[in-house]
This record gives structure tokens, C-alpha cells and sequence, in this order.
């Protein structure tokens, strides 16, 4: 017995397309013109969320779109460490540097950066005074 041929609506209907015709699957990254990762973004906020709450699928795009900014921000600050250096590769010390002389960002990270050392500062006590005027350089008999 032959086989039936399908024509109509049956015949290219379905949830999947096959053939020329199919869209190319874009992430939701892609689709949010992001870098990072929102497919995992939503997994981690779902798995660390309270178990009766519900995560919406913004809050993963919203999310990740913070992070990556922050990123940008920390290593836009940290390359210029770098180059005021001569250097071209990111060291902690270079993070630290970036971090705690930006006023928003040494508030928002209260970490110890490893290996990051300390950020200079001399009191201004310990510099030594301006010279006084003429009448103090004059030795006294």
C-alpha cells in the first residue's frame, strides 16, 4: 500500500520548522545584546531564592546587565592602573588600586583583595610644613 502524502496546513504545521525557513536560535544574552549570561543568571537567582518565590524572566536580563557593567567599569579602572604601569596584564594590585580610589566602588566592595596591598597615604601631619616667611628664615642672635 502506498504511502499517504500530506498536503494542507498539515504539512508544514508543527512546533519546529525544518529547512531553510527555521530561525536561527539566539540566546536570551544575544537577544539582550549582553555579554553575560542570563540563561545562568535565572538559574542561580531561582536556585538561591526563597523556594515559594517565583523570579521573573527580566530580573535575569536586569541582573546580568548590572553585573556586566560593573565588570566594565572595575576593568576600564583597573586596565588604566595597568598602563599607568607600563604594564599589560591586570595584577590584584591593579584591582585594588582601581577599587579603593573610586568613591562608589570602594563603597559597593568591602572585600580583601588578595594580594592587592595596601593604597598609599601619608598623613598630612607627618609631611613636613611649608616654609614659613622671610622673617623665620632670618637666623636668631
Amino acid at each position: 500500500m502506498p504511502a499517504k502524502s500530506v498536503t494542507g496546513p498539515a504539512a508544514t504545521g508543527g512546533k519546529y520548522k525544518t529547512g531553510a525557513s527555521s530561525k536561527r536560535i539566539q540566546s536570551r544574552s544575544s537577544k539582550a545584546g549582553l555579554q553575560f549570561p542570563v540563561g545562568r543568571v535565572h538559574r542561580y537567582l531561582k536556585h538561591h531564592a526563597k523556594s515559594a518565590t517565583r523570579v521573573g524572566a527580566k530580573a535575569a536580563v536586569y541582573t546580568a546587565a548590572v553585573l556586566e557593567y560593573l565588570v566594565a567599569e572595575v576593568l576600564e579602572l583597573a586596565g588604566n592602573a595597568a598602563r599607568d604601569f607600563k604594564l599589560k596584564r591586570i595584577l590584584p594590585r591593579h584591582l585594588q588600586l582601581a577599587i579603593r580610589g573610586d568613591d562608589e566602588l570602594d563603597l559597593l566592595v568591602k572585600a580583601t583583595i588578595a594580594g592587592g596591598g595596601v593604597i598609599p597615604h601619608i598623613h598630612k601631619q607627618l609631611l613636613e610644613k611649608g616654609k614659613k616667611g622671610p622673617a623665620s628664615a632670618q637666623p636668631s642672635k
